[in-house]
């Protein structure tokens, strides 16, 4: 009888209930003119099942471990990406035209700087200095130096084609390269250099044994597998039901059309944030790192190649350029954060620079 108590007490659990409800809800909804109150249900059923679906990925990373569990939350964040941004470009019409140039920039932003700020930020007031693996974190903002540099600021210089957007021989080329560089990236994170992406402790061993909640049963991975690719579906359907409800806010608010990217990123890239804190706390700083940077490099790496797919029967230019403002905030980034990175260690200056130019991005992504 205790067994079934617990297994009811498990099923009731809002992470299991929301998955369902909102499949049920996109059902219901799908191909129907809908009022503005289920407008707004449905609204509240896309941002839980965003947090739905990163939480089961924790679930699956935890039950894979590191560092194969960073790699489940960036793609499964990615996945969710990559579907809003579909989803809004396809109603969007050519205002939309930027939402991926928008949204991936958005992301590597936030990454780079708010999560990595606000992780490094936790663990120096706890212990004073976060510590990390100065190799595997530099080749991973190296490859997302190269990949942001790649498929955001060289579509600004090209010449062939006028404004700021590839040649499809050039996104071709940009698109293959960012697959190559992520999946290469993946094989040394994974298997090659395995050890220079786990957590270190302060004093400089190997904090792969530290202490954390025991794995959940195979069972129980299956079950968040099944949930999260329920969650995935209902992000996906609930984002095309959405996406003129989202235009016409944006419009109402006088904001400028890249808030829409900043509000994707900001709303897929909240449970990895959290995430990411909670382990800056226990002094797994390393993992923060992974999930930062990971999913920097996810959102470029997968998102532009699928995005490139998708400009095939997608209408208007596909801009991808940056614009000066952004380029400086980019450069400024990446200078920043290698200075942090190369140490191994970093403080409350480390942080606080970070998390400054995050605010920066946020200003200008309003009040351009």
């Amino acid at each position: 009888m205790k067994h079934v108590i617990l297994l009811l007490r498990r099923l009731a659990t809002w992470t299991v209930i929301v998955p369902i409800l909102a499949v049920a809800v996109l059902a219901l909804a799908w191909g129907r003119s809908i009022p503005p109150v289920v407008v707004v249900i449905a609204a509240v059923f896309l941002a839980a099942s965003v947090l739905a679906a990163v939480h089961h990925a924790e679930v699956i990373a935890h039950r894979v471990g590191e560092p194969f569990g960073s790699l489940v939350l960036a793609v499964a964040v990615t996945v969710i990406e990559v579907a809003l941004i579909i989803s809004l470009t396809a109603s969007g019409g050519p205002a939309a035209s930027s939402l991926a140039r928008d949204t991936v920039f958005a992301a590597v932003m936030i990454t780079c700087n708010g999560i990595v700020g606000l992780s490094l930020l936790v663990a120096a007031l706890r212990r004073r200095v976060a510590v990390f693996n100065a190799e595997g974190t530099g080749g991973a903002l190296a490859t997302v130096a190269t990949l942001a540099t790649l498929s955001l600021v060289l579509p600004t210089f090209t010449t062939s084609r006028p404004g700021p957007a590839f040649t499809p021989a050039q996104l071709a080329f940009a698109a293959l390269a960012s697959i190559a560089l992520y999946g290469l990236f993946v094989l040394t994170q994974a298997v090659r250099h395995r050890d220079y992406f786990l957590p270190v402790e302060p004093g400089g061993q190997d904090a792969d044994v530290a202490e954390h909640a025991d794995p959940p049963t195979t069972r129980a991975a299956v079950a968040s597998l099944a949930l999260l690719l329920s969650a995935l579906i209902a992000v996906v359907g609930l984002a095309k039901i959405e996406s003129p409800a989202i235009e016409a806010a944006v419009r109402a608010a006088s904001l400028p059309q890249s808030a829409v990217g900043v509000a994707i990123a900001l709303l897929v890239l909240l449970p990895e944030t959290l995430a990411a804190v909670r382990a800056a706390r226990r002094a797994r700083v390393q993992v923060s790192m992974n999930l930062a940077f990971g999913s920097a490099m996810a959102s470029i790496g997968l998102t532009i190649p699928t995005i490139a797919v998708a400009s095939l029967w997608l209408k208007g230019p596909l801009l991808l350029g940056l614009g000066p403002t952004h380029i400086v905030l980019l450069a400024l980034t990446v200078v920043a954060a290698t200075l942090t990175v190369v140490p191994g260690r970093a403080g409350l200056l480390q942080a606080s620079v970070h998390l400054t130019l995050c605010a920066a991005f946020l200003l200008l992504a309003v009040s351009p």
